[in-house]
């Protein structure tokens, strides 16, 4: 717990962390779902007209931005990428493309977070104008959203044939 940070804030930036990437008891979180993964498997489709991974990883640094700009009451600031929601990937299958757009979930779970870390405790409980949330809502959702996608990663790896390393004896 940070000195002078309200102690359900140090919860709820727990709780993001660990649906990101923090250890935790329920497996894998969304950063580590796509973990090692390449740019062809990231750009693996069940389905034409359906998601790949690359798409998931950028759709949820979108709503992170999202769900900042909605904390903080900020105007629509611009997301590095046209468009919003759904983005349509690979633009360029390369291994710097890949890691440029893992790099901006990065990104924007650590711009979310630190909006988080400054908040003081009585607006998690407050509903922002516009919205129908309170932010406490809105914060834990981005959590959910993550292990939503995060499971929705690790059964797209498994249809296409990513294999992971198999553990150690010892390691549940």
């Amino acid at each position: 717990m940070a000195p002078g940070r309200p102690a359900d804030v140090d919860q709820l930036l727990a709780i993001l962390d660990t649906a990101y990437d923090r250890k935790s008891w329920h497996g894998t979180n969304l950063r580590g779902s796509i973990r090692g993964l390449q740019p062809g498997q990231a750009a693996w489709r069940p389905a034409r007209d359906r998601h790949n991974i690359w798409e998931i990883v950028v759709h949820a640094a979108y709503w992170k931005y999202v769900a900042r700009r909605r904390l903080t009451g900020s105007a629509r600031s611009s997301f590095p990428l046209k468009g919003s929601d759904w983005f349509p990937r690979p633009q360029e299958s390369s291994v710097a493309a890949w890691r440029a757009d893992v790099a901006l979930l990065d990104d924007m779970h650590r711009a979310l977070r630190d909006a988080v870390a400054a908040l003081p405790s009585r607006p998690l409980s407050v509903t922002p104008p516009n919205s129908t949330v309170s932010n406490f809502a809105l914060l834990s959702g981005v959590a959910a959203h993550d292990l939503y996608h995060a499971g929705q990663i690790q059964l797209l790896k498994r249809l296409s044939g990513v294999t992971r390393k198999p553990r150690r004896s010892g390691q549940g």
